[in-house]
Parts: C-alpha cells; structure tokens; sequence
C-alpha cells in the first residue's frame, strides 16, 4: 500500500500564520503537524508516500522532508497548485498509485494511528473505507447516512442539517475505482472537486464502501483553537525527558520535556504537562505553565506563559502573562516600561516584533 498526504489549501483561518508557510507545518508540542501524519504511515509499514503540494510556500515543505530518507521514507511531490478540492488532489496520483492506497490530510491527527485500518483494508475487498469520528458539529464536516439498519448509505459534505453525528475525518482508504468516480464529478459550489460525492458515487453504483469509527481522539486542526487542543492533547501523552540542564530541580514540576543545549536557571518554574526544545534559555523570573511547547532557540528572559505555542527563535521580554497564544517563529516581545501587566493573548505571524 502507498501513502498520500494532502499539504495544500490556503490555511486562511490560521493567518497570519500562513502568509509565510503552509498550515501543516505550524508545529504542535514542537513537531509539524504533517509529521504525525507521514510518521503514522510510516509506522503502519507504508515507506512509499506522496506529498501533495500546493501553492503556499511548496518549497518549504520539500525542504523540510527533502526525500524522505531521514524519516524512513522514500517521497515523491506531486504539485497541485491552487486548491481545487480533495478529489481533485487524489485524482493527480493515479499515476503514483498501484491498486491500493490511503489519503491522509496533512492537517489532522489521530491519537493510536492507522494501522489496524491498513491491515483490515489490505485483507478485505472493499474498494473504499473511510474513517468516522463522532462530533459536536458535524455541519463543519462531511457527514455520512445510514439507513435504519446502520448501514452506510451516504456522505453528505457541510449539510445544514446534518443526517448523522459522525463526520469524516481526513483519512481515506481506496482502491483504483475511485479515479473513475472523480473524473464524472463535477466542482461543487464551493468550486471545488468534493471527495465526499466522489465516496458517494461508488456507492450508489454498487461498490464496496466500509466504515470504521475512530477509537481515541482525532483532531483537524484547521483553526487556532484546534491547534492548541491538538497541543494538549498531544502533551497529555508526553514522556518527560530532561536532556538539557535544569541549574534546580525544584524549577520544574510534573512530566517536562527539555532538549539539548537548553537551560532552565535557577528561579524559573517549569509545570508540566511541557516541552521545550532545544537551545532555549528560560531564565530565573520566568513561569511555564502548563499544556505549553517552546521550541528551538528561544529566550524567555521574563513573563508568564500557559498553554500557548512559541515557535522556533522567539525572545520574550515581558512582566506580564501570555494565554492560549501561537507565536509564530522568530518573534520578539517585549514590554514598554509603563505598560500594565495583564493577561495577553497573541496569535503572531513570523519575524513579528511586539512592544507594549
């Protein structure tokens, strides 16, 4: 089985973040988020993958996984330009793909991975099987029918009213018969080439369909918020691990994760669920709170910051608190000196500078 990750679409609810690179980059407990996804194909025994590329920032997506060899992987790019739907994008890999394959958006997680699902798929005869998760809001979602024996009989995308609770998730498994259903589509009124009608299509004409619901939590991260949930419950998870040094221990409290080369001094509180990166120097005035992930080469000289994301190269310089923040890479922030102290909360794009 070959694999494809979907690393397209606009991200436009995530700007300013994505005026600079790709949605599925933005890291989350200071891994991009496409790399959850290229790592649980890998470790359901898919080594061949396709990277589907859009127009934002592609090179830096090619620059980060090069060829695949460091992640265990070989990957070929496929580019897609601007975004004409899912079943647009899986329709470029006809070519890429031998009989059976799974498309995996490079934007959702799934806690517990696919391998159960590439193993149930390999062994049976279905020409399709996609996987369900209950939500809240399924009119956010495309959404799948059944008939009053359970029995999937539809896939509705965004319905006002919705046919069921269970969305799609961004995880797809197919067979060669879907290309025959994409190439009679045509683009919905969003103008876009829906996967959910393409599904639709095999079943109403005979195919075989499967369904399974997702055990765990599954998570798009489309917005901020998700990616921030996507953080927490990835750091509910976390292993601590001290690799760097921490001058006291009395600084850090509950399961932390410091990388090499980083420094926590003596005064700083670190509470955990956390994780920094490495080469970081949080400094003695400093409060980590929890559900936080630092990254690479960042200086908290002062400040408070809880659940929040700083990305790589980051300097704070505050007296004051950061909440439920995205700050995007080499960002400084810093206090005028007759500013009040009160809760902030950022969503910052690259090589921002905040003084206030």
């Amino acid at each position: 089985m070959k694999g494809v990750i979907l690393h397209g679409g606009y991200g436009t609810r995530l700007r300013p973040l994505t005026h600079t690179g790709p949605k599925q980059l933005i890291p989350v407990a200071n891994k991009p988020i496409s790399q959850y996804v290229l790592e649980d194909l890998r470790n359901s025994g898919i080594k061949e993958i396709a990277i589907i590329l859009g127009n934002i920032y592609p090179e830096k997506v090619k620059e980060f996984y090069g060829d695949g060899r460091k992640f265990g992987v070989n990957i070929t790019y496929i580019y897609q330009g601007e975004p004409k739907g899912i079943a647009h994008a899986v329709g470029l890999c006809e070519e890429f793909v031998e009989e059976e394959f799974v498309v995996y958006l490079g934007d959702n997680i799934l806690k517990g991975g696919i391998d159960r699902y590439v193993k149930e798929f390999s062994e049976s005869d279905m020409d399709a099987m996609i996987l369900l998760c209950k939500v809240d809001r399924p009119e956010l979602f495309g959404v799948a029918k059944f008939n009053d024996e359970g029995k999937l009989v539809g896939l509705v995308e965004k319905p006002k009213t919705p046919p069921s609770s269970y969305a799609l998730t961004g995880i797809y498994f197919f067979r060669r018969a879907i290309f025959d259903a994409i190439k009679r589509l045509k683009p919905s009124w969003r103008g876009e080439f829906e996967i959910t009608e393409a599904i639709h299509l095999l079943l109403v004409n005979g195919y075989k369909v499967g369904h399974q619901i997702v055990e765990g939590w599954w998570k798009d991260t489309g917005t901020p918020e998700d990616i921030l949930e996507a953080n927490r419950l990835i750091l509910d998870d976390l292993q601590g691990q001290i690799d760097g040094v921490v001058e006291n221990q009395s600084s850090i409290q509950g399961r932390i994760a410091i990388g090499s080369g980083s420094l926590v001094k003596s005064g700083a509180l670190i509470r955990g669920p956390a994780i920094i990166g490495e080469n970081s120097t949080i400094e003695g005035d400093v409060y980590i709170g929890p559900y936080t992930s630092i990254g690479n080469n960042v200086i908290i000289r002062s400040g408070e910051v809880e659940n929040s994301i700083i990305m790589d190269g980051c300097f704070i310089d505050i007296d004051d608190r950061i909440i439920d923040s995205i700050i995007g890479p080499n960002t400084r922030i810093i206090l005028d000196a007759e500013s009040k102290p009160s809760g902030r909360r950022f969503i910052i794009g690259e090589s921002s500078q905040i003084i206030f």
